[in-house]
C-alpha cells in the first residue's frame, strides 16, 4: 500500500481495536509526522528525529488507550486531534518543564468558544499518565468579589459585566502564580533537582489556595467561591479570554477605530476601547508569570458569536435558564469593543515574540493549522 494513502487515523483506529503497531505503521506515521511543515517546525520534528518521536508518541497512545472513553471531547476527529495536536503538545510541555527547576506555567489564549477548557481537560487527563502533577486556573477565577464589581460599577457605569480588563484581581493572580511557581511536589522535585530547596517538609506541606469563580451566584452576576486547595503542581494551565494580550501603541488603536469595526460605532465605543487598552497594562505583571504561551486562533473571531448560541440553545434544551439571541449578541459584542480580536488577538500572532504555538479554530471547531506565530504569519 502506498504509504501516503495511509492516514494516521486509519492506523489509531487499527491499534484501538487492538492490532499491535508493525513496523509499516512506524513508517507511514514518521511520513505523516513530516508531511505537514508548519506542524513539524511547530513541535521540532525533523527527518532525523521523526522516527522517534512516532514511537514516543505511540508509547503514550497506549498508555492512555483505555481512558480515551474519558475524554471530553466526542467526534470523528477525535483521534486525528489527540495524534497531531494532542500528544505532541503533552511531549512539548514535558519537555519545557523538565528544563526548569521549577512548575511550568502555561498560558492558553482564546476567545469564546475555542476550546479553551477542553484542551485544558484533556491535557491534564495525559499528563496525569506522565506522571505530573497539573491545575488550571482561569482568569475568570480572578474576578473581582461581587461587592468589588459593584461599586466598580458604580465609579464606571460602562462595566456592565464582569470580563474586561479592570474586573480582575490582578494581585491575587500574582500572588497565586508566584506560589504555585515556588511550589515544588515531592516525586519530581527529586528528579529535576535533589538538592532544590522545594524538598524541604516546610515547603512541601505548605498549602495553596486557588481561587475559584461562581458565575451563577447573585442571579448570574457571579461571586468567588470557596478555593480549591493543592499542595502545588508541576504544570499549571492557566487560560482565559486575554491571557497575556498586551496593549497595543495608541497610533495603532487610533487607526483601527477610524475604520468603525464592527461593532465599535460611536465616539463613546471608540473610548471605552482605548480605556480598556490602557487597563492592559495593568495585567503586564501577570503575563510576566508566563513561561510559554498558546493561542487559540480562529478562522474568523465572528464565529465565536455562533458558537456561544450554540452553547446557549444546548444548555436550556436541558430545562436550565439561558439568554435570548439577542441578548448572547450583545453580551458578546460587548466583549469585541472592550479588546476587539481582529486588533489585539491578531496583533499577538503578528508580532509573535510572546507566543509559542498557534492553534487555528475552524468553523466546525476543528483543529486547522498547528504553527509557530511567525510561520503563519509567512504562510498567510
Amino acid at each position: 500500500m502506498d504509504r501516503s494513502t495511509v492516514t494516521p487515523v486509519e492506523i489509531l483506529h487499527r491499534w484501538q481495536a487492538g492490532n499491535r503497531p508493525s513496523p509499516p505503521d512506524f513508517e507511514h506515521l514518521a511520513f505523516w509526522e513530516l508531511a505537514d511543515d508548519l506542524r513539524s517546525r511547530a513541535f521540532g520534528i525533523t527527518p532525523d528525529n521523526a522516527t522517534d518521536v512516532v514511537r514516543c508518541k505511540t508509547d503514550l497512545f497506549f498508555s492512555i488507550l483505555d481512558e480515551l472513553h474519558t475524554f471530553p471531547l466526542k467526534s470523528t476527529v477525535f483521534l486525528e486531534s489527540l495524534w497531531n495536536l494532542w500528544l505532541p503538545l503533552v511531549m512539548q510541555l514535558s519537555t519545557a518543564k523538565q528544563s526548569l527547576n521549577r512548575p511550568l506555567i502555561q498560558g492558553i489564549l482564546g476567545g469564546q468558544g475555542t476550546g479553551k477548557t477542553t484542551l485544558c481537560q484533556v491535557l491534564r487527563l495525559i499528563l496525569r499518565k506522565l506522571g505530573y502533577s497539573t491545575v488550571s486556573l482561569s482568569l475568570d477565577d480572578l474576578y473581582k468579589t461581587y461587592a468589588d464589581r459593584q461599586q466598580l460599577q458604580k465609579a464606571d457605569p460602562r462595566l456592565i459585566w464582569r470580563g474586561p480588563p479592570g474586573t480582575h484581581d490582578i494581585d491575587l493572580g500574582i500572588a497565586v502564580l508566584d506560589k504555585l511557581r515556588g511550589s515544588q511536589t515531592h516525586n519530581l522535585a527529586a528528579v529535576d533537582n535533589p538538592k532544590s530547596d522545594a524538598l524541604k517538609p516546610d515547603i512541601i506541606n505548605k498549602n495553596i489556595e486557588i481561587p475559584r469563580f461562581d458565575k451563577s451566584a447573585y442571579a448570574g452576576a457571579g461571586d468567588r467561591s470557596q478555593p480549591e486547595i493543592i499542595s502545588g503542581a508541576d504544570i499549571v494551565l492557566f487560560e482565559g479570554w486575554f491571557v497575556g494580550v498586551n496593549p497595543v501603541v495608541d497610533a495603532k488603536l487610533n487607526e483601527f477605530l477610524a475604520g468603525a469595526p464592527f461593532p465599535i460605532s460611536t465616539e463613546g465605543d471608540c473610548q471605552f476601547a482605548r480605556d480598556m487598552n490602557a487597563k492592559l497594562h495593568d495585567y503586564l505583571p501577570l503575563w510576566n508569570r508566563l513561561d510559554r504561551l498558546i493561542v487559540l486562533y480562529p478562522q474568523d473571531y465572528r464565529i465565536s458569536q455562533v458558537w456561544r448560541n450554540q452553547a446557549e440553545r444546548e444548555m436550556m434544551a436541558t430545562g436550565k435558564p439561558g439568554m435570548s439571541e439577542a441578548e448572547i449578541n450583545r453580551f458578546v459584542e460587548y466583549f469585541w469593543k472592550a479588546l476587539h480580536p481582529e486588533l489585539f488577538i491578531k496583533s499577538m500572532v503578528e508580532e509573535g515574540d510572546r507566543v509559542d504555538l498557534v492553534i487555528e479554530i475552524l468553523g466546525d471547531r476543528t483543529v486547522g493549522k498547528i504553527c509557530r506565530a511567525i510561520d503563519l504569519k509567512l504562510s498567510d
